[in-house]
């Protein structure tokens, strides 16, 4: 039992399954999933469509905060992409061309390459604090989304733009389909090559991981390249969802989310050992957290506060020491003394 209790993505799949029958008691038939004008219909499906975006971001934010960093400017990205997507689009003559749509997704993509590149940049080379770094286009980003849009909402009447973030594909969102693809690609490439240690290695130790030969300059530069490109792909689906680019709001306060859902998943701030399927998994805790937010019908001026309560709950379960000292101390036991002398157990470890 404590094998599994003590592996690091138990605590988060609790807590995402208590949600679900939470949701269950509410509602019965939350957990139903139907087939309805040839596509999945549920609440379901409808948590797994809204939380791609986040889980993108989580995945990219994942890649960064394993270095020891921190990306705070993934949701002026999504507003960036989106506005740039959606500009270009308006201005073609037709707007259902797929040509010109990819054109326009290709753009999008590649200036959020650039921003991320931006930020690993300052970050690698100029040797910027990573929050700092990253809040500079955090704030200059939403001024230049907002310089695209004119400071005004860009509606677009594209199909083909349409697919991304509201479409289907075999029946299943295209948004889920393109998330699962990039979360798959991504564990492919940190668990089946070296990439993963080497991240790992660099968030424990930058300065000792350069010593000894590995480049962590340009990994820390890739971290953030691809934490804004997964950035840039969310906002083309909430822009897509939508049919409008809104400069101002778009990706508001996304980073947040992200980052909580990287350490719901269990991965460390710190930076080191990091677990995509933790963060998949934190992503649709706080997805399923908003679902549930509506379905119960919570107050609207009382749901930052719920929602940052729930947040406090989830993260107190899954912190060891505070599991340890509210359940397994007993009664008037004292409490251990950190400054109590080395047993023979620890004489011997460091022997």
């Amino acid at each position: 039992m404590k094998t599994v209790t003590g592996h690091r993505l138990f605590w988060p799949a609790a807590v995402l399954v208590v949600m679900l029958l939470a949701n269950v008691v509410v509602t019965p038939g939350f957990l139903s999933v139907q087939v309805r004008g040839g596509h999945l219909y549920g609440s379901l499906i409808d948590i797994l469509l809204f939380g791609a975006p986040l889980i993108l971001i989580s995945i990219g934010m994942t890649g960064v905060i394993a270095t020891g960093g921190i990306d705070l400017s993934v949701g002026a990205v999504v507003a960036i992409s989106g506005a740039l997507a959606c500009y270009m689009i308006s201005g073609q003559d037709d707007q259902g061309s797929v040509p010109g749509v990819l054109v326009a997704v290709g753009l999008a993509l590649g200036l959020s390459a650039v921003l991320g590149l931006w930020n690993g940049l300052l970050v690698a080379r100029a040797g910027i604090q990573p929050i700092i770094a990253t809040l500079i286009l955090m704030v200059a980003g939403r001024g230049v989304a907002q310089l695209i849009t004119s400071g005004k909402n860009i509606n677009v009447n594209s199909p083909p733009y349409k697919l991304i973030g509201g479409g289907y594909l075999l029946t299943v969102p295209f948004a889920v389909l393109v998330a699962a693809v990039v979360v798959a690609l991504a564990g492919l490439a940190v668990r089946r090559t070296a990439l993963g240690m080497l991240l790992e290695a660099i968030g424990g130790n930058a300065e000792a991981s350069r010593l000894v030969g590995i480049r962590s300059r340009r990994l820390i530069v890739l971290a953030y390249t691809f934490c804004a490109v997964c950035a840039g792909i969310a906002g083309l689906m909430i822009s897509s969802n939508i049919s409008t680019a809104d400069g101002n709001n778009a990706g508001l306060w996304m980073e947040l989310d992200a980052i909580l859902a990287v350490v719901i998943g269990g991965t460390a701030l710190t930076g080191g050992r990091f677990t995509l399927a933790g963060t998949v998994l934190g992503a649709l805790v706080i997805q399923t957290l908003s679902t549930t937010i509506y379905t119960t019908g919570v107050p609207p001026q009382t749901t930052l506060v719920f929602k940052a309560v729930v947040v406090t709950a989830v993260c107190l379960i899954q912190s060891p020491a505070f599991r340890a000292k509210v359940f397994r101390r007993r009664p008037g036991a004292p409490p251990p003394d950190p400054v109590a002398s080395p047993g023979p157990a620890d004489v011997e470890v460091r022997a």
